[in-house]
């Protein structure tokens, strides 16, 4: 088995979630000139269908009016290639990843599509993302991305792309197939992206570090902000929220990276990613931008992973466990809201579901 590079034609693409960053994804892709782009949309289907994509960016301009090549609708039951006997060359997944709701990310690619050589990317927050879609598909490249960038969807088919578009592209390690077949996906990928003028994507051989330093960012302000309901400029005119919130969060995970996997995220760093947001975007994490919706949260890859793998290395994260602890009662709420959890009239089995007596 070997990677053959594509040459002669456009890269074949399947996106999965067209929200703010999954659509700004495949505008780069296209706009490259390297990629044909088919993207499966949901709630934003009616409108994307017709009048395509209303784009404003702070890399690409304002007022763009765009649409990929191809429109899938995801209630469709299969997202066929327009040539069957030709499957996909990548599919991008830019969905939100909720590990604790069913069914997960693995169950939205149908294996009609694919062929061995079909890399997967994951364009995702969190931290050990990428290990249920090697169990699920163990032969074919799984290729790692971190997208550093500010976008909203709002309204639907509406996108408000704020922050410049930096994208870290890695292989991530499966030991079914040659390293070399993963490498050489993620430099195939990183080519096709990269072409796009405008944007910024960059190749590193291991996707650990870039991981974790995003987590610096997720693991704090994007949390604190979906709990809080405060959009980061107003976080960093606070100060306090920084002082006694933020910093303390990133210094955890700056505690657990270097614990769990030998990466060192500087001091420095910390105080870049504080400021890093445009201050005058007044932007709201995407996680916060859920929370407006009404939507679930991706709570356990951005916070519960981290809080798992400090444990299991003995590092303490008390600002994390208490914004894990928050940020899982608000998943609760929602799930109630949708009728995923009910919460039974009578108390009998529930360990808090009886009234204790007074005692002396």
């Amino acid at each position: 088995m070997s990677f053959v590079p594509i040459k002669g034609r456009k890269a074949r693409v399947l996106v999965f979630g067209s929200g703010g960053v999954g659509t700004m994804a495949a505008y780069a892709l296209e706009k490259g000139g390297m990629a044909e782009v088919t993207t499966v949309l949901r709630s934003n289907f009616k409108a994307v269908t017709e009048s395509g994509f209303k784009i404003n960016s702070i890399d690409h301009g304002l007022d763009i009016s765009w649409s990929p090549t191809h429109i899938r609708n995801a209630k469709d039951e299969r997202h066929c290639s327009d040539n069957a006997s030709q499957p996909y060359d990548f599919i991008v997944v830019a969905t939100k990843n909720l590990a604790d709701i069913t069914p997960g990310v693995a169950s939205l690619i149908d294996r009609d599509v694919i062929s061995d050589t079909t890399a997967i990317v994951l364009l995702q927050n969190g931290l050990n993302i990428e290990r249920p879609i090697v169990d699920a598909f163990p032969y074919n490249p799984v290729i790692s991305g971190v997208p550093y960038i500010g976008a909203i969807e709002s309204p639907p088919g509406t996108i408000n792309h704020v922050n410049h578009d930096e994208l870290i592209i890695s292989p991530f390690r499966n030991d079914n197939i040659p390293c070399k077949l993963s490498e050489d996906a993620a430099m195939n990928f990183q080519e096709i992206y990269g072409s796009c003028p405008n944007v910024t994507c960059i190749y590193e051989r291991s996707v650990e570090k870039a991981r974790w330093r995003k987590l610096l960012y997720n693991a704090s302000y994007n949390t604190i902000a979906a709990i809080l309901g405060m959009d980061t400029s107003r976080m960093r005119a606070s100060e306090f929220i920084i002082d006694d919130l933020v910093r303390p969060a990133m210094k955890e995970i700056q505690a657990t990276a270097r614990q769990v996997s030998g990466v060192h995220l500087t001091d420095d760093l910390i105080e870049t990613v504080i400021r890093q947001d445009n201050y005058k975007a007044f932007f709201r994490p995407s996680m916060l931008q859920d929370i407006d919706k009404g939507k679930h949260i991706e709570v356990e890859n951005i916070i519960g992973e981290p809080v798992r793998e400090a444990e299991k290395a003995g590092v303490e994260t008390p600002t994390l466990r208490v914004i894990y602890s928050l940020l899982k009662a608000l998943q609760f709420k929602i799930k109630i809201a949708e009728g995923l959890v009910e919460v039974p009239a009578s108390g009998e089995k529930l360990k808090y579901g009886i009234s204790r007596t007074r005692g002396g």
